[in-house]
C-alpha cells in the first residue's frame, strides 16, 4: 500500500535503471539496459498516482491494468504483479524491453503532464525478470479443453499472443512457423542486445506449456495451402501473422553492388544466423570500416548499432527528414548517439559507387529541406538543389520499410489483399475468407511488436465468437 501523499510522491524522480557504458557495449551484443533491482522497482512504482480513472491503461493497446499491477509492486507482491499483467498480454518480459511506452501508456501518465511519468515499461519488465529469477512461474488453469483445432500460421509478436489466447480458452492450437526458429521479428529483427534470446526462449517455452504444438521449417503457401489447413488438417479457423519480411529498396544507382544489403537481411544473418559469432557459426557477414545506414525508424536504429558492434568505425544514420520526424524510439536514437553513430538529417542518398570489381566504395547524398506536409502527417523532405556530396563507405544498409511477403496471398483464392500486399481484414482481424483472420505487419504493413500483439488478442477473441457461433448453428 502506498501510504505517501499525491504531493509527496510527485517529489520523487523517475528512477534510471542502470546500463552498460556506450564503450562497453560497442564491443559485445549483451543486453545495454540491466532493467531495475528491488528497491529502485519499490522506487519507482511509489510514484505511481494510482489514478481514479487511469489512462495509463486506455493508452495500452492490450489495455493492461497497469494501476493495479503498480500497487501490486507497492505491496512486493511481484508474482502477482506479472500475473496480472499477463492476464491481458501473455509475453510481458519482451514487452517490458521493446513496448513503445513512452509513445504509449507513458504519454498519457497524469503524473507526466508535470513531471516524468512513471517507468512503467521498466516496471513490467522487472516483475517479469522477477518471476524468471525465481523459477515462479505456474501455467494458468485451463477450465475446459475443446475439440476445436486453430492454426496459427506465423510465430511473431501476434501469432505467439493469438495462440496464448486461444490456448488459454482451450482450443487445440497449432503454429506454422517457416523459419527454423520460433519467434519471427522477435528472433530476426531485434538485436540481442534489446531483446536477449534466453528471454525470448522463455517465452516461447511458456505458450508451449499452455499445450500449443509447433512446427517450424514449415512454410503455408508451399508445404501446404491454407486450403489444405481447413480440409486436409480439419482446422476450425487460421489466423494468418506471417509479418512482413519483403524490403523496400529506393531504386537509385549502385543497389546491386556487394556491400549493398537490406535491414531484414542483414539483421537475420546476424540474429538468427549468428553470424557476429563466427567462425563459431558458419554465416559471415562483411562490415566495412564505414557503413551507412538508410532509414529513421526501430529497424534502422537496430541494423546500425549492429554494425559499430561488427566492427564499423564510423557508422553513419541517413535519414532524409529531421530528429523530430524519427519514427524510431527516443530510448533507440539515444543509445545511437551514445554509441557513437553519427547521424546525418535532411539527407538523402541519390547514388551508391562501386569499384571495378562491383563493391561499394562511396554513398552520394543530398541535402533536404522541409516543406507542406504529406500524407503522413509529416512534412515533406524537399532536395536542396546543387547540394550533393559523397561519403567513403563499405556497406550500405537499406532499413526503408517492408511488405508482406506474396506467398500466401497467392495460395489463398480469394483473399483480399491492398495494393501494397497486405492483407485486408476488419477491425476483428476477420478477412474476407470464412474462418480466415490475419494481424500484425501482414495488414498493417510494418508496425510495433505491442500492436501486433493487439491484433493477436482481439483475433482470438473474434476466432473463439466464430467458431461458438458455428457450433450453435450446427444444433
Amino acid at each position: 500500500m502506498n501510504t505517501l501523499k499525491p504531493s509527496e510522491r510527485m517529489k520523487i524522480p523517475r528512477t534510471k535503471a542502470k546500463e552498460q557504458s556506450p564503450s562497453e557495449r560497442i564491443r559485445n551484443f549483451n543486453e545495454v539496459c540491466f532493467g531495475f533491482d528491488e528497491e529502485m522497482a519499490l522506487t519507482e512504482a511509489s510514484r505511481c498516482l494510482e489514478c481514479k480513472d487511469p489512462l495509463c491503461i486506455k493508452g495500452c493497446p492490450v489495455n493492461i491494468d497497469i494501476k493495479r499491477f503498480i500497487q501490486l509492486i507497492t505491496d512486493k507482491k511481484y508474482l502477482e504483479a506479472v500475473n496480472k499483467i499477463r492476464e491481458a498480454n501473455y509475453l510481458p518480459a519482451i514487452c517490458g524491453r521493446v513496448c513503445p511506452q513512452e509513445e504509449q501508456c507513458e504519454k498519457v501518465c497524469i503524473l507526466g503532464k508535470k513531471h516524468e511519468p512513471v517507468a512503467i515499461g521498466k516496471l513490467e519488465r522487472f516483475v517479469a525478470d522477477y518471476e524468471i529469477k525465481t523459477g515462479a512461474f505456474e501455467v494458468p488453469s485451463i477450465n475446459s479443453r475443446k475439440n476445436e483445432k486453430v492454426a496459427i500460421v506465423g510465430s511473431g509478436p501476434a501469432g505467439l499472443t493469438c495462440a496464448a489466447e486461444l490456448a488459454k480458452m482451450g482450443y487445440q492450437v497449432t503454429i506454422f512457423e517457416a523459419l527454423h526458429e520460433v519467434g519471427g521479428v522477435l528472433r530476426y529483427g531485434i538485436p540481442e542486445f534489446r531483446l536477449p534470446r534466453g528471454i525470448l526462449d522463455i517465452e516461447v517455452q511458456r505458450i508451449k506449456a499452455l499445450g500449443v504444438q509447433i512446427y517450424t521449417n514449415f512454410l503455408i503457401g508451399r508445404t501446404a495451402t491454407v486450403d489444405e489447413l481447413f480440409d486436409s488438417w480439419g482446422f476450425s479457423a487460421v489466423f494468418l501473422a506471417t509479418g512482413a519480411g519483403t524490403p523496400h529498396f529506393m531504386n537509385i544507382p549502385g543497389e546491386n553492388l556487394n556491400g549493398v544489403y537490406s535491414a531484414n537481411e542483414f539483421l537475420t544473418r546476424v540474429n538468427l544466423m549468428k553470424a557476429y559469432r563466427f567462425p563459431e557459426y558458419d554465416t559471415p557477414i562483411k562490415v566495412g570500416k564505414e557503413v551507412a545506414v538508410v532509414g529513421g525508424g526501430n529497424t534502422a536504429m537496430d541494423a546500425v548499432r549492429t554494425a559499430r558492434r561488427l566492427g564499423a568505425e564510423k557508422a553513419y544514420l541517413i535519414y532524409r527528414r529531421s530528429r523530430s520526424e524519427m519514427p524510431a524510439r527516443a530510448e533507440e536514437i539515444e543509445h545511437a548517439e551514445e554509441e557513437g553513430v553519427e547521424f546525418l538529417l535532411l539527407t538523402n542518398p541519390t547514388k551508391i559507387i562501386g569499384n571495378e570489381k562491383n563493391e561499394v566504395i562511396a554513398i552520394e547524398c543530398k541535402k533536404m529541406e522541409l516543406g507542406e506536409p504529406d500524407s503522413s502527417g509529416r512534412r515533406r523532405p524537399i532536395p536542396i538543389p546543387n547540394s550533393e556530396f559523397t561519403l567513403e563507405v563499405q556497406n550500405v544498409i537499406m532499413a526503408i520499410g517492408q511488405s508482406p511477403n506474396p506467398i500466401i496471398q497467392s495460395t489463398t483464392p480469394g483473399l483480399q489483399t491492398a495494393k501494397n500486399g497486405t492483407v485486408m481484414a476488419d477491425d476483428s482481424q476477420k478477412t474476407n475468407r470464412e474462418g480466415v483472420f490475419a494481424g500484425g505487419d501482414l495488414t498493417r504493413g510494418g508496425a510495433t511488436v505491442i500492436l501486433a500483439m493487439r491484433d493477436g488478442k482481439v483475433a482470438a477473441k473474434a476466432i473463439h465468437d466464430y467458431i461458438q457461433n458455428k457450433l450453435k448453428k450446427q444444433l
